[in-house]
Formats: structure tokens, C-alpha cells, sequence
């Protein structure tokens, strides 16, 4: 029977992807402790979730008045720790739950991201994940001494090249190259490793790699890509894809749209799960729910909008009046989250001001579009229905608070959806690919009709 995945959307900073969230009165603020992300982790395996994976930044959201004054001051994502070091952390106090981090296409290199991620797999038994991304904004590039951040399809066609030289080198030792003979002083077979000698328009990476293959063959790829662009790139590379569809009618059209992408580059779209981002407000019953959220929405500020949308879109709010209209031509330039942008156009409005973008986006706030609240039986309903449209294949739970939303999620929905036979009791596996319902990864089975040879 199909089951719903769950994957935990986390932070390695001082608040959730919602900048209000350290204000919360239950909000843990020991963020920069082990214990913090240990009892984190703890909780989500008690709640049988498939993985949790940090989401990033290269930089603080500063680019608004071009100072990181007002940033630091509300504490909008003004801290951000290594994720990979605080997913280590959490290894040390789980078994079965996946791990997985964020790192660019843009500011690492090819051989470093595959020699940090196949380690990281091995270290966890083969529960590791990389979320590729292509960064989105000039302050990042500064902070990776470049002057500034790469045009949007140029970054994508870029990412192309890096994943395969990524996936090429996890795949260049075969799993029984390694034979430790002693006696006869042979550690590994050379005919069972290979240099992947990656040359492309952008990057080469020569080898050979220094990591061998791992317990589920290699580490899972995410994905989140929004854009036209994002979309061709996650249906060539996404294992695991994250998404955060506006409503249930354009989930079903949007999820049918991916898969039927992954089946035309060469993939088998059951090995594509789509999970959509919500943030479950939940209690015992709605009533509490609901006065939960309106308790929440008293958090958050007009800062903590306009920081975000800076960063976002790679544009300084501060140089526009609050109801002053963007030109076309400055909508047009407006780079970074192409998606973000293209919602607040299809909403019909011709020239957009930062209002009409705060009242569109949300960004920062809660969104209605994917705040789900609600009693155990509310959200499970909501989740069901989605997930047997099909409008996706599992839900990314964002946290209003933490660790409060992750504790009060696993404490009343997920019983509900065990009760229901949607989600499992007990992990099933060791690995992330036996938790998403995968086999071991083989050699070469990332290669699509897409692909160059490798």
C-alpha cells in the first residue's frame, strides 16, 4: 500500500524559515547547542519521519538599505551554523531517521560537495541527502568573493554539469573494489576505479574520488526547483523533490506535469517522491488550534517582509516607496526566486508595489495557502486528500516554532495517520532509500537520456 512520506524542514539558525519564530513563547533559543538539534532529531525518529534536511544561506538576508542593521536586530536568519556539522550531531543520537543538508552549485566545487556528502553517508550507515540548490542573490556571491550572483538559466545549466561530474564521481569505485588482502598487500582492485576525467562548458573535475561506495549506494538527491528552468533540472536529478503548491487543484496538474517530465527524460517516476511544504498549527482539538494561530500571527512584522523579499528577489525594497509601482522593466530583472516573482504576476497585478508583494507572497509570514490548522483528525483529512488525489507523494512540515511544532505533530497527527494506515508504525529499513521505498542505487543509473558519458 502507498504511504506517505514526511520530511522535516529545518534551520540551522535562529528561527524556522519564518523570521518570527524565535519570538514564539516556546521557542527554544539554545539554537547554537548540540542538545537543541539532538532533541530535534530524537523527535522526529519517534515520529518515524523520513528525514530532516537544512535548508541554507551563503549570507544573512542584508541586502535591504544595504545594511544588516535592521537583520540582526529583529533576528531575521541572522545566524546561520555549517548544516553538514549539525547534522552530525544528530546522527550521533539517531538510527534509521535521513539526514540531509544544502549545498551550491554555485559557490562549491564538484569534488568537494561529493567528497562531504558520500562521507556524510557513510558516517550515518547510508541515511544522507544533498539538497542542490543554485544560491539566489549578489550578497551570497560577496560573501563567496564574487562581485555578483549568476544569471537564473545560466546557474541551472551550470548545476547540469555539476551533478553529473557529483553523481559521476560516487559512482567511479565499484562496491567490491575495496579486498583489504593482507597477506597478499592488495587494499583495492585499481580495475575497480576509475577517473572520471569531467570536462564540460563550466567546470571539470578530473579524480580519482577518495570515497568509496556507501551502504545505499549513494546519497539521495533533493531538489526544489520552482521556475520553468527548476523544473527540467529537478525532473533530470530530483530522488526527492520539494515543492510548496498554492492548492490542491494545482498540485494534481503540477505533480502529474513532474512526473510525466521524469518519464521523458529516461527516469522511472516512481522513483521521484513529491512532497509539498505545509505548517501544521495542530492541538488536541481546532479550537485550540485556531487560537494557536491567531496567538502567532500577533509575531510577525512588516521587517521581517521586506528583508525577505530583498533577498529573495535580489532587490532592495528599501529603494521603493511602500506603494510605489515596479516599472516593467524592473519586474522583468527581478532575479533569485523566479517563482516567488511569477506567482505576484499571475495574480493579475500589471505593475506590482512592495505592498501587493508582502499581501501576495506572505513572505515571512504565515501563508493561509499552506498553514494547515486544525485537531488531529483536520489535518490528516487535509493530508489524505492531497496525497490520494494525487497532488504528492508526502508533505514537507515546516515548523512555526521549534521544537514545538515538530513535538506537537508527531504527538497528535501522526498517530492519526498510523491509525489510518497511511503512514508507518516502524521503520522498515536502515538506509533513506528504504525509507523513500527505493533499492540501492546502482552504478550509472542516474545517467538519462540527458546525460553526456561520464
Amino acid at each position: 500500500m502507498r504511504q506517505i512520506s514526511l520530511v522535516a524542514f529545518l534551520q540551522a539558525q535562529n528561527c524556522t524559515t519564518i523570521p518570527s519564530a524565535w519570538r514564539h513563547p516556546e521557542a527554544r533559543i539554545d539554537t547554537h547547542s548540540p542538545e537543541y538539534y539532538q532533541h530535534i532529531a530524537r523527535v522526529l525518529e519517534e515520529g518515524k519521519f523520513d528525514i530532516g534536511f537544512f535548508d541554507d544561506r551563503l549570507a544573512m538576508p542584508d541586502m535591504y538599505a544595504g545594511d544588516h542593521s535592521e537583520t540582526v536586530k529583529n533576528g531575521i536568519r541572522c545566524t546561520k551554523l555549517d548544516a553538514v556539522t549539525c547534522l552530525m550531531s544528530m546522527a550521533a543520537v539517531t538510527k534509521h531517521l535521513g539526514l540531509g543538508a544544502t549545498y551550491s552549485t554555485t559557490y562549491f566545487e564538484p569534488f568537494h560537495v561529493a567528497r562531504l556528502f558520500q562521507t556524510l553517508d557513510l558516517m550515518t550507515n547510508g541515511r544522507a541527502a544533498w539538497n542542490v540548490v543554485t544560491s539566489v542573490n549578489d550578497n551570497e556571491a560577496r560573501n563567496m568573493g564574487r562581485d555578483s550572483h549568476m544569471e537564473h538559466d545560466t546557474r541551472y545549466d551550470m548545476a547540469d554539469e555539476f551533478c553529473e561530474a557529483v553523481l559521476g564521481h560516487w559512482d567511479s569505485w565499484d562496491d567490491d573494489a575495496i579486498i583489504a588482502d593482507k597477506e597478499n598487500n592488495i587494499y583495492a582492485d585499481p580495475n575497480k576505479v576509475r577517473r572520471i576525467d569531467y570536462k564540460g562548458k563550466y567546470l571539470s573535475s578530473r579524480g580519482p574520488f577518495t570515497v568509496p561506495r556507501t551502504p545505499q549506494g549513494r546519497p539521495v538527491v533533493i531538489q526544489a526547483g520552482g521556475s520553468t528552468r527548476g523544473k527540467q533540472f529537478a525532473a533530470r536529478w530530483g530522488e526527492l523533490i520539494f515543492t510548496g503548491y498554492p492548492s490542491l487543484e494545482i498540485g494534481k496538474v503540477e505533480y502529474a506535469a513532474l512526473k510525466n517530465a521524469a518519464a521523458e527524460a529516461g527516469r522511472n517516476p516512481d522513483h521521484m517522491k513529491i512532497t509539498t511544504l505545509f505548517y501544521p498549527i495542530v492541538a488536541e482539538t481546532k479550537a485550540e488550534a485556531e487560537d494557536k494561530r491567531a496567538a502567532y500571527e500577533l509575531l510577525g512584522n512588516d521587517m521581517d517582509q521586506l528583508l525577505l523579499l530583498s533577498e529573495a528577489l535580489n532587490f532592495d525594497f528599501a529603494t521603493k516607496g511602500i506603494d510605489e509601482p515596479f516599472s516593467d522593466e524592473e519586474v522583468e530583472g527581478l532575479q533569485g526566486m523566479q517563482a516567488m516573482r511569477d506567482r505576484v504576476i499571475s495574480s493579475g497585478v500589471k505593475n506590482p508595489t512592495p505592498r501587493d508583494f508582502m499581501q501576495i507572497t506572505r513572505r515571512g509570514l504565515l501563508s493561509d495557502r499552506n498553514t494547515w490548522v486544525g485537531g488531529p483528525k483536520e489535518v490528516a483529512d487535509q493530508m489524505e486528500e492531497w496525497f490520494h488525489a494525487p497532488a504528492c507523494d508526502g508533505f514537507v512540515i515546516g515548523a512555526t516554532h521549534q521544537p514545538g511544532a515538530f513535538e506537537d505533530f508527531v504527538k497528535f497527527v501522526i498517530p492519526e495517520l498510523q491509525k489510518r494506515g497511511v503512514f508507518r508504525k516502524e521503520y522498515s529499513g536502515t538506509t533513506l532509500r528504504d525509507h523513500l521505498g527505493y533499492e540501492r542505487a546502482e552504478i550509472g543509473s542516474w545517467k538519462t537520456k540527458y546525460d553526456v558519458v561520464v
